[in-house]
C-alpha cells in the first residue's frame, strides 16, 4: 500500500495583537482595573503551516501529517500585524 503524499501549505509566521480580559472571577479593584486598561495589549507570534486563509481569517496548525494535524489557530485578519513566509 502506497503511502499518502503530505502536501505542505505555507509556513508562516504571524504577529498579532492578541485581545484580553484582565482580573478574576468575582469582584475587582476598579481603581486598579481602570489603571490596566491603559496598558497595550499583547503582541504574539504564532508560527505553523497555513491550512486555510480568507479576507476574515487565517487558520495554522503547528503539527500536520497525512490524516492528522494538532491544534488549529485561527487568528482573525483585524488582529495580524504582519505574516511573514518562512
Amino acid at each position: 500500500m502506497a503511502k499518502k503524499q503530505i502536501t505542505f501549505n505555507k509556513i508562516v509566521e504571524i504577529t498579532w495583537v492578541d485581545a484580553e480580559e484582565h482580573g478574576i472571577v468575582g469582584w475587582n479593584d476598579l481603581e486598579e482595573t481602570k489603571e490596566y486598561a491603559k496598558s497595550a495589549p499583547p503582541i504574539i507570534r504564532s508560527v505553523g503551516y497555513v491550512i486555510f486563509e480568507n479576507s476574515e481569517h487565517i487558520s495554522i496548525v503547528s503539527s500536520i501529517g497525512p490524516d492528522i494535524c494538532g491544534t488549529m489557530e485561527k487568528i482573525p485578519i483585524a488582529f495580524v500585524k504582519d505574516i511573514r513566509e518562512l
